[in-house]
């Protein structure tokens, strides 16, 4: 059998969903996390991870860029996105302190009217504030 990688871009939005889930929970399997992919949005999250020493299960919302929601904040929910190439992992409200106080998104009518906000390509600061969240 001869086996050929796939275009991402060739794939409809729940391929990508699962596409994006294996990339992901590949990573948090070296950090000794086992992932579980969710049926649907449980208490906001797309998936589980829980640590193979039972220190804990994360409750982990898939993104396909870094986004941030109102209706996740206060929910102890990690927000898992990738970002030029590299997979991020972080708590949902540590992430928008970051942003407040590296961008203005939190000023935007996107946030203020419709509560989201998401971006591929972040400015510089937040990149590097967010070094540590990184996979």
């Amino acid at each position: 059998m001869k086996l050929r990688k796939i275009k991402y871009t060739d794939l409809n939005s729940k391929q990508k969903e699962v596409f994006n889930f294996q990339k992901v929970a590949g990573k948090l399997s070296d950090y000794g996390y086992n992932c579980i992919k969710l049926a649907d949005d449980w208490q906001g999250a797309d998936f589980l991870a829980y640590h193979k020493d039972g220190s804990g299960t994360l409750k982990v919302q898939l993104k396909a860029r870094l986004a941030l929601s109102k209706k996740y904040v206060g929910k102890s929910l990690y927000m898992a996105f990738p970002m030029y190439q590299e997979w991020y992992l972080i708590e949902h409200d540590a992430l928008v302190r970051l942003v407040e106080k590296h961008t203005n998104w939190l000023h935007t009518k996107s946030w203020q009217e419709d509560g989201n906000y998401s971006s591929a390509n972040p400015n510089q600061r937040l990149v590097e504030a967010l070094a540590g969240s990184r996979l």
